[in-house]
């Protein structure tokens, strides 16, 4: 009588520079742990990097690698090509530019084998031109340059996306629900419940949960109605909508809105509703090349003179000087690597 044959998965993480510690870490515990469970190792896991020297996270804490990219090229055409690539990246993923890194990418998912990313890895499978029309999650803070960038994604606001091969994580702790997701796809429920057990994790999140804290609890709001504007309001950043129009969708008139903003908010609805488009408008300026009139338009300003005289006075510099000290402060010189 012949056996079940053992289930294995091999997966290869490949580190971007300033990659987050926290998502590769639990994605690792994650796959560990399911290990000891099972009793054999089940999920074998190798680190690679660009030239094969150790990586520097975000943490500036730094990560030996088992592997460079020619390496792992070259274990595609061979018996030890991975069943599984994940990308892990963080903070200024937007500066990293790898022509080889898309190729093996591209090659990699060409082959059947499954394409992650952990944080904002999203931004290199997308760069590598695999998200075309793919659903896929990024972390919420990257998430208006990524959508203005790689308007071809679909992207959500989600814990983790699962499409077809392609499997992409917001990050943080959120990694830990997208391997659970992969552990209970490989042996069922039984064990991923034993691994929560071994995490001290009382449930397994779903994809679909939300990435940022509730308005609610975020803003220390209470007043439903106030809630509803706001939401109203984050919904329709490049195009903004009227207090007039608000007033009538949540049933209040102009001056019960006015008055209410100033109770839980201490200020007016239209000084919140452009410190939240002023705040995108930041986002954009330093996750992105989007020039400044774009970033003004993509955040429902009329002009890109008013666009900086309100980014001045609310942030007591320019958008020019914004995105300028960035590239002093984040070093994209650093981060490109030629192919």
């Amino acid at each position: 009588m012949s056996k079940t044959p053992i289930k294995k998965r091999s997966i290869v993480f490949f580190l971007i520079p300033n990659f987050t510690l926290l998502p590769f870490a639990g994605a690792v515990e994650t796959l560990r742990i399911a290990n000891r469970m099972l009793g054999y190792n089940a999920y074998e896991w190798r680190i690679c990097s660009v030239d094969g020297t150790k990586v520097s996270s975000s943490s500036g804490i730094c990560i030996d690698v088992d592997t460079a990219l020619a390496d792992e090229r070259r274990n595609l055409s061979g018996e030890n090509r991975p069943n599984m690539a994940i990308v892990c990246s963080g903070v200024y993923v937007e500066e990293f530019h790898n022509k080889s890194v898309n190729a093996w990418l591209r090659e990699a998912y060409g082959r059947n084998v499954a394409i992650g990313s952990l944080c904002t890895g999203s931004h290199i499978l997308a760069q590598a031109g695999l998200l075309n029309g793919k659903r896929c999650a990024i972390h919420w803070e990257n998430l208006p340059g990524f959508a203005e960038a790689f308007p071809q994604a679909e992207v959500y606001a989600d814990l983790y996306e699962v499409d077809g091969n392609l499997y992409t994580c917001a990050g943080g702790t959120a990694s830990l629900d997208m391997m659970l997701n992969l552990v209970g796809q490989d042996f069922g429920e039984a064990l991923v419940n034993r691994v929560c057990e071994q995490h001290l994790t009382d449930r397994v999140r779903a994809a679909s949960d939300r990435q940022r804290l509730p308005l609610r609890a975020r803003l220390g709001v209470q007043n439903n109605k106030v809630l509803q504007i706001i939401e109203l309001m984050e919904a329709s950043l490049s195009e903004p909508i009227s207090l007039l129009d608000i007033a009538d969708k949540v049933d209040l008139s102009r001056r019960q809105i006015e008055r209410l903003f100033q109770q839980e908010m201490g200020r007016s609805p239209a000084r919140y509703y452009l410190e939240i488009r002023l705040d995108r408008a930041r986002h954009l300026l330093v996750q992105s090349s989007m020039p400044v009139v774009e970033v003004a338009v993509a955040c429902g300003f009329v002009s890109a003179s008013h666009f900086s005289k309100c980014y001045r006075e609310f942030y007591n510099r320019s958008p020019q000087q914004e995105r300028a000290e960035r590239k002093l402060s984040g070093g994209s010189g650093k981060l490109k690597i030629a192919a």
